[in-house]
């Protein structure tokens, strides 16, 4: 079998240092300081969160793994998928168990990564194009949230993947509307996979995002170095620290980086000067966590049809196909 082709189109640009910077003068200028999560991701970001992916306090993504591992063949047959688009691809290491069984069933043509590092989509293509011979490569450099109409046209039965838990890093507003985006370039053949976080012992949730390596902690400070570097901002990064914690009302984990005294930042590229008290808190991440219920309302409410729920024998995680209603 010939090769595929590669082709990675980026949708990034110096436009794009403006999308950081609304987010920053918007976000730092509340009584209660935050910053969407998607900052985290640069080069640096995405290397420290596949360590975070390896820590045994982060179970998540070996959960997330094992249930598609026993369930990929399954979900390859329901949907007859022959393209596998990933929102959030990363170094691709899950994405190997639904390519092998695509492969395996005689119908893989075509992969799409979609990730905000170049670095990473690039790194993706030139492997797997070599690892599955005959599969393409489209490779997207971009924001979900932004630049899904730039995905090529299907290919023919299309698989959606958002995996890791992503999900729940929006509102539940935000969320229901990322979905409905999710709904219009499904196709009129494709599935969605989605994969979600379940609520379980807040002790567990809590260790996860605050490992004993210090390794999330790495993670959440790096959101200060993007904004030292991009917008020549001045913060002390030793003067912040992690926080993470369980809202149990909302069923939601919180980061936040805590500044551990009080602190003058200048953020030069928006002629913005911004204080932080001492102890006062910057909220960098939400993470929900579902229930079966909370997933189904979800689902259908962006127009979708729920397929199936996958888990694992201990409940902590759900996978999720789901087709156009």
């Amino acid at each position: 079998m010939l090769e595929g082709t590669v082709e990675v189109h980026s949708y990034l640009g110096p436009g794009d240092e403006r999308t950081l910077a609304d987010d920053v003068l918007d976000g730092l200028t509340r009584p209660l300081k935050e910053l969407p999560p998607k900052h985290f991701y640069d080069d640096r970001g995405s290397q420290l969160f596949d360590a975070i992916c390896e820590l045994p306090e982060y179970y998540q993504t070996r959960t997330e793994r094992l249930i598609l591992e026993c369930s990929a063949a399954d979900i390859v047959e329901r949907t007859g998928a022959v393209e596998l688009v990933e929102l959030g691809s990363g170094s691709a290491t899950k994405t190997r168990v639904l390519l092998d069984a695509m492969q395996d069933s005689g119908r893989l043509e075509r992969y799409v990564p979609v990730d905000v590092s170049a670095t990473t989509v690039h790194a993706a293509a030139a492997t797997l194009v070599q690892e599955y011979p005959g599969m393409s490569v489209y490779g997207v450099v971009g924001d979900f949230e932004r630049h899904l109409t730039h995905l090529p046209e299907p290919a023919g039965p299309r698989l959606v993947a958002f995996l890791g838990g992503t999900l729940g890093n929006f509102p539940p507003g935000t969320r229901r509307r990322f979905l409905r985006g999710l709904r219009n370039v499904l196709g009129s053949d494709g599935h969605l996979l989605l994969g979600t976080d379940l609520v379980k012992d807040p002790r567990v949730i809590e260790a996860a995002y605050d490992d004993s390596a210090g390794v999330t902690a790495q993670f959440n400070l790096n959101v200060l170095h993007v904004l030292n570097r991009e917008l020549d901002a001045n913060f002390d990064v030793d003067a912040f620290e992690h926080v993470a914690f369980f809202d149990r009302k909302r069923e939601w984990i919180e980061m936040r980086l805590r500044a551990t005294d009080s602190q003058h930042v200048r953020i030069g590229k928006l002629d913005l000067d911004i204080e932080f008290a001492a102890r006062e808190e910057m909220r960098t991440e939400i993470s929900a966590k579902f229930t079966p219920e909370r997933l189904r309302g979800d689902i259908e409410a962006a127009g979708l049809e729920l397929v199936e729920i996958y888990t694992d024998p201990d409940e902590l995680f759900a996978v999720s196909l789901s087709r156009r209603a």
